[in-house]
């Protein structure tokens, strides 16, 4: 490719409007074109990164057994329906009308539009397993779109469904599936994790996401530096710090603490550690009739060690509050503690409550808690002795840095990353919704076991700069820049002598399949390295007279500190060289 029969498009200054590191460089590099709040055009230059991360896509997906197909952007809302997410997606799902006012929606996802195709189309056990994928455009009509490709309306994902007879042989299409995004990953030469998560809103029971490593992530990711244990901090377990609850060794007292409604402060006054306390958090549960209207609510108290934090996640599973929960009001907080927010504790109730208390509280003694009373707070306290044993004790807190590993093999860090991918295991979810059965080999029907599986090709490009970037611009790793290699000719347009030279090389080089860019713009060197480096090609070759009159170019990886003067002769060998070598090693 030359640079005259292609489009480049840069900027030395990002729109007001860019938040975040990708975002930024992909506008001035001319990868996208915003057109509305959300929604971008993707240039010639971020297409190719697109197609190249679609092509790694479909090749593992292919080679692991899924095939391919293509169901539409716009479906029938009856399907939505049928699952009962027409109504419970609420916004974000875009709801449309057609001439004859038949609803329809603009999928984010297309549970329903496959599994109505199996249903139609895999009758017998024979058929299966079966997995079936599509690359396509979906619509998320989020609140507040920001951070360009990061969190769009109008993305592209790669979706894949699995069907199987049982339990058994569903996990096997999940673990092939798990490998498939393994190998995916590595090709795409972006250092990630992958982490055991929460099934959210699509539901199912087994889940990983596969996270792209970047500082700037959304998600904080648990893992164990001398295990294998990895997870989201929404399902990374907390053990209990401690192993067992010590006998009391100092009387209950209610304290004075005037003004100090936070357990910081409150440990700050007495000159305690954090550790010490117990923090208190209300929330409340709805009891409603057939038509909808509050008809009773419980109060929940969920207690945690003041240098903790609540895990909403893992509280929303609890029995009690797995239906739905809301934090309580400031009246129903009054009503059952006799106390606004701020020095609440499980001692001297005005009504009851259903306590939960963490591991790790639960294993406290001589702990300091609200005293239910304006600037005062008990210390000394003891499960049995001062207050009942809580209602229930569980795993409700996020894991920190520095917890025991819970597989026992070390302690926990934490680190950032960007959800890329996302495997589930449905089970029969979305079957038994929509009645989708097959025959066993006794003629009864069974309800199909599924799997769901994306990989959001749009977001890798902005996790992928997320995660590697310099002053300079992007650097992009080989298997997916827009062009592998760049040649740079000086006075391309004034030398006969650089002119062949770069045009017979670019031949050279296209021959031998290498992706290569010859800038054939008769730009100054400042400007061309400068547009080359934004746009972050991995390898970059500069020739001109002087260099060519020795049999010399100069070769420089994205990533290198200086270039390297190679013979001419060498340079296609020293190139293939580098293009078979780890990317760490660029």
């Amino acid at each position: 490719m030359k640079s005259s029969q292609f489009f480049i498009s840069t900027l030395k200054e990002a729109p007001a409007d860019a938040e975040i590191v990708s975002h930024k460089l992909m506008l001035r590099a001319g990868f996208i074109k915003r057109l509305g709040a959300g929604i971008y055009n993707y240039m010639p230059m971020g297409l190719r990164v697109i197609r190249k991360v679609e092509a790694i896509i479909r090749e593992e997906m292919n080679r692991a057994g899924a095939v391919e197909l293509l169901m539409p952007v716009v479906q029938p809302a009856e399907l939505w329906q049928e699952t009962g997410r027409f109504d419970k997606m609420g916004p974000e799902l875009l709801r449309v009308k057609d001439r004859h006012e038949r609803d329809f929606v603009i999928q984010p996802t297309s549970e329903e539009a496959v599994t109505d195709i199996a249903r139609q189309e895999l009758r017998s056990y024979k058929q299966l397993p079966k997995n079936f994928y599509h690359i396509q455009t979906k619509f998320r009509d989020e609140r507040r779109p920001r951070f360009g490709v990061m969190r769009g309306r109008e993305f592209t994902m790669k979706d894949a469904y699995s069907f199987d007879r049982d339990v058994a042989a569903a996990g096997k299409s999940y673990d092939a599936m798990y490998a498939a995004y393994c190998a995916v990953f590595d090709r795409l030469g972006l250092q990630y994790r992958a982490v055991a998560a929460d099934t959210g809103a699509i539901g199912g029971d087994r889940s990983h996401e596969f996270q792209v490593i970047a500082d700037t992530g959304e998600d904080a990711l648990v893992y164990c530096p001398t295990s294998d244990y990895a997870a989201n901090i929404e399902l990374a377990e907390s053990v209990a710090l401690l192993a067992e609850r010590a006998a009391p060794a100092q009387a209950l007292e209610k304290t004075p603490t005037p003004g100090k409604a936070t357990c910081e402060d409150v440990a700050a006054l007495l000159g305690l550690p954090l550790e010490r306390t117990v923090k208190s958090l209300v929330l409340a549960t709805d009891e409603r009739n057939e038509a909808g209207d509050i008809v009773k609510a419980t109060v929940w108290l969920l207690l945690v060690r003041g240098d903790h934090a609540l895990n909403e996640i893992k509280a929303g599973k609890l029995a009690g509050l797995k239906n739905g929960y809301r934090f309580a009001t400031v009246a129903e907080i009054e009503e059952h503690f006799g106390c606004k927010p701020g020095y609440l504790g499980p001692i001297g109730l005005k009504k009851p409550v259903k306590v939960i208390a963490d591991r790790t509280v639960a294993n406290m003694s001589d702990f300091v808690c609200g005293a239910n009373e304006a600037d005062f707070h008990f210390t000394g306290v003891n499960w049995g002795r001062d207050l009942p044993e809580p209602d229930e004790v569980a795993d409700i807190r996020n894991a920190q840095a520095g917890d025991p590993s819970p597989d026992g093999r070390g302690v926990l860090a934490i680190q950032r990353g960007i959800e890329v991918g996302h495997v589930f295991y449905l089970g029969t979810k979305y079957s038994k919704a929509m009645n989708a059965t097959f025959l066993d080999e006794a003629g009864k029907p069974q309800f199909f076991e599924m799997g769901c599986y994306g990989i959001g090709v749009t977001r890798i490009l902005g996790a992928a700069i997320e995660q590697s970037h310099d002053e300079r611009g992007i650097v992009w790793p080989d298997s997916i820049a827009p062009f592998t290699v760049v040649l740079c000719p000086i006075g391309y347009d004034r030398s006969a002598e650089v002119k062949a030279a770069a045009d017979q090389l670019h031949d050279d080089l296209q021959r031998l399949g290498i992706d290569v860019m010859l800038d054939d713009r008769g730009e100054r060197p400042g400007a061309m390295f400068a547009d080359w480096e934004l746009i972050g090609v991995p390898h970059r070759v500069v020739l001109s007279d002087r260099g060519l009159k020795e049999g010399q170019v100069e070769y420089q990886g994205r990533r290198d500190a200086a270039a390297t003067k190679l013979a001419l002769a060498e340079l296609v060998s020293h190139l293939q060289a580098r293009l078979k070598a780890p990317a760490a090693a660029e």
